[in-house]
């Protein structure tokens, strides 16, 4: 697995080294190559607030999604007033303030925007199990099946230190990847295409799994899921 928690994403680093991120065309939350304009940043959900239990509870929706990700939003769409920013997608937002130091309190937030959104859509009302078609192909091709891709997602998962998100992405070279990142970073800034995304901050599980993060993410990928959304983003 690879994390890009302090390396890859470290706004700094990338800065110092001059290097130059790939503008590839990269999969928006609900339509794979969609440009997310700021006032389509924060949709309603796509089901109740008590669609995703017991896996995660009506009251952990309501904080994460109208508190954590309201703030979020009320902060990129502060930050970006009166400039060039304004017009701009919320993905070309996070790609270009990630190598700007000067704005990194706009790549936090538009970036956490961008995840969040994802990551509503990379859950489903009755998921989990595993993929059909496709992906469950190209998930048997890059990690042998699929039962040695769940134990590598829950260990990156829980192998992130601190805050952060665990991905299965389609790399350039079209091979699926797990990979975490730390705090509001995104491998969608890397160019690489995201599939599936599990929110492993604490305000994601902590009021309904306590410290248990290892059996929050094995129930998400067991009953939440939608790998139905990760096929629309994959590549074929």
């Amino acid at each position: 697995m690879k994390s890009f928690g302090k390396s890859a994403l470290d706004r700094r680093q990338v800065v110092a080294g001059g290097v130059a991120l790939a503008a590839a065309t990269l999969a928006a939350p609900a339509i794979v190559g969609a440009r997310t304009t700021i006032a389509e940043a924060m949709p309603p959900l796509p089901y109740p607030d008590d669609a995703l239990a017991p896996v995660i509870s009506a009251t952990t929706i309501g904080f994460h999604y109208g508190k954590h990700h309201k703030a979020y939003y009320d902060n990129m769409v502060r930050l970006v007033a009166g400039t060039d920013f304004a017009n701009h997608s919320v993905e070309e937002i996070v790609r270009t303030t990630l190598v700007n130091p000067n704005r990194t309190a706009l790549y936090n937030n538009a970036a956490q925007v961008w995840n969040h959104t994802f990551y509503w859509n990379s859950m489903r009302p009755n998921g989990g199990g595993e993929p059909s078609g496709a992906l469950a192909e190209r998930i048997a091709n890059d990690f042998g099946d699929f039962g040695t891709f769940r134990q590598k997602f829950i260990e990156a998962a829980v192998g992130q230190f601190g805050s952060g998100w665990a991905w299965l992405v389609e790399g350039r070279d079209k091979k699926l990847q797990i990979v975490r990142t730390g705090n509001a970073d995104t491998p969608m800034a890397q160019g690489l295409k995201c599939l599936l995304a599990c929110d492993v901050w604490e305000h994601a599980y902590y009021l309904d799994w306590q410290n248990r993060r290892a059996d929050y993410v094995a129930a998400w990928l067991d009953k939440l899921a939608n790998w139905e959304f990760a096929s629309r983003n994959l590549s074929l």
